[in-house]
């Protein structure tokens, strides 16, 4: 019997090209997951359950009551209406008119506190904004998420919640209100 000495052809390994897409696809696979469960062990408001407390620092000169910072439930006993805006954000601009319109309607019976919430902004764009609306409710940034990842149902801004004197999420509306008429209306289903 004749031994015949074949060469071994050599092993080729996974390209290294491979291996990196493989640990980056993984990794971001990771993740993703991660930000789900991280978001998942988020409390979320839901309509008909009490609202999860959170903080509210307001921007200077547009604080509560001449307080501020507070949290949401310090608010209980009072129907509490959360704006959540931007101002880059144009539909916002379009019914900041009518939500300063109705504050005035409002502010004087201290039942009915409206409270912006400043989604993901700059401070100058944040103040040119109140300004230029001539807004004088309570206003507090969330430049890190804090209170929207709450509130918030990821469709955007404008978002606002009702709040009733129980803490309890009564309605949510999105996208801007379109008349003063309207937010009275949407803050009576709360009264």
């Amino acid at each position: 019997m004749t031994e015949t000495n074949t060469p071994n052809a050599p092993k080729r390994g996974v390209p290294l090209w491979a291996q990196i897409t493989i640990w980056v696809v993984l990794a971001g696979l990771l993740a993703l997951v991660g930000f789900g469960l991280k978001r998942s062990s988020n409390p979320m408001a839901e309509v008909g359950q009490t609202v999860p407390d959170f903080d509210l620092v307001f921007y200077e000169g547009y604080e509560h009551n001449g307080t501020a910072k507070m949290k949401l439930s310090d608010l209980r006993g009072k129907v509490v209406m959360v704006n959540i805006w931007a101002s880059w954000c144009k539909p916002c601009e379009q019914e900041a008119p009518d939500l300063e319109d109705a504050w005035q309607l409002y502010k004087d019976e201290g039942d009915v506190v409206f409270v912006g919430v400043d989604y993901v902004d700059t401070p100058e764009g944040a103040f040119g904004y109140l300004k230029k609306f001539g807004i004088t409710f309570p206003n507090a940034p969330d430049l890190q998420s804090n209170i929207s990842s709450i509130l918030n149902r990821q469709m955007g801004v404008p978002e606002t919640y009702l709040i009733d004197r129980e803490g309890v999420l009564r309605q949510i509306k999105i996208g801007p209100f379109a008349s003063v008429a309207e937010i009275q209306s949407f803050i009576a289903s709360a009264e």
